[in-house]
């Protein structure tokens, strides 16, 4: 049997705890269902001092950050995480991240964690995401880093970043899959009760979160009302006639509100509503584009094309589990691995 994985999650005060708990119960949850040891889970923190987790909980820690940096193990993943960050205990942190990210296959962090991993220079040319709050102060903070603020994680090489909160159980589950396959990994997704796993290039904001909501009551109404109803008639005019506005006022107040253009938001929402079908289900394109209100798969392709710089096709291919199509994309078929 291989040795086990050791994954040290790099902890201090002011950590959020889930997102510790999170990606740490995904890796101890493989153990449990394989019944085989694959991973070696380890704290470590400042001095190896105990520590008080946003919330006011306090956790001992196994090891410190010296003792592991001094250690002549090897780390398979450094998981650094998210939490309130303040001076003198980032300054800590920051000092022994370089030489234990030297001895680590890859290296990784949750939601703010990433600002850790930047000021130790370990994102210096590497593409990341980390929590959206914080996102811009990242790439202003650090311009050798490439921020990418609307993803859920991001794994450029051996770096492998995440947005907050949620969105490290997503990260644990991606190192699953790198570590042992996508099977095991939809299974560890099933037993978390996690709905399908979320591909990194997913937005951490769905389109309505993304736009503001409209402060005219009609308008919001409008947006609360299109999610439900994208095969229908959406076209500026029908949407202002809902509103009970007249055309021209309505796109401008639309967009004046929301910060988005009626139709902008529309393709968005399916957009959306494209991609989680491309991820879930078996439907071919053009059914996929019937629903989500386009006439015409050709139609789906010009704007995938357009917006995210692939096709239909290859970001199902690329993030559908088990799901493959034909080269025609006419009939979805079960994939054999």
């Amino acid at each position: 049997m291989p040795a086990p994985r050791t994954i040290v999650f790099v902890v201090y005060e002011g950590m959020q705890l889930v997102e510790l708990a999170g990606p740490m119960d995904v890796f101890g949850f493989v153990n449990a269902v394989t019944e085989k040891p694959l991973y070696r889970l380890v704290t470590a923190s400042p001095q190896g001092r105990p520590i008080k987790a946003d919330g006011g909980l306090t956790l001992s820690v196994e090891h410190s950050l010296q003792e592991l940096a001094a250690s002549p193990e090897e780390i398979d993943t450094l998981l650094v995480v998210g939490g309130w960050i303040n001076g003198p205990v980032s300054a800590e942190v920051v000092r022994e991240l370089p030489a234990l990210a030297r001895k680590s296959r890859r290296v990784t962090s949750v939601c703010s964690g990433a600002l850790l991993l930047a000021a130790a220079g370990l994102l210096d040319g590497y593409r990341a995401t980390t929590h959206w709050g914080t996102t811009d102060l990242l790439a202003r903070t650090y311009p050798r880093v490439t921020v990418e603020p609307d993803r859920i994680y991001v794994h450029d090489r051996n770096r492998w970043t995440s947005a907050g909160v949620s969105a490290g159980i997503d990260l644990g589950l991606a190192l699953v899959e790198d570590d042992h396959g996508r099977e095991l990994a939809q299974e560890i997704a099933r037993a978390f009760v996690v709905y399908t796993r979320r591909a990194g290039g997913q937005a951490q904001f769905s389109a309505q979160m993304r736009a503001q909501p409209a402060r005219t009551p009609a308008i919001r109404a409008v947006q609360q009302w299109l999610p439900d109803h994208l095969t229908d008639d959406l076209a500026v005019s029908a949407l202002a006639a809902r509103a009970g506005m007249s055309e021209r006022h309505f796109a401008r107040a639309f967009r004046l509100e929301t910060g988005t253009t009626p139709a902008a938001f529309v393709e968005d929402l399916r957009m959306e509503a494209a991609r989680r079908l491309l991820e879930s289900t078996e439907l071919t394109i053009t059914a996929i584009a019937r629903a989500v209100g386009y006439r015409h798969g050709e139609t789906l392709h010009r704007v995938f094309t357009r917006r995210l710089a692939t096709t239909p096709e290859r970001y199902r291919q690329h993030f559908a589990p088990g799901v493959v199509t034909d080269p025609d994309n006419r009939l979805p078929v079960k994939s054999s691995r």
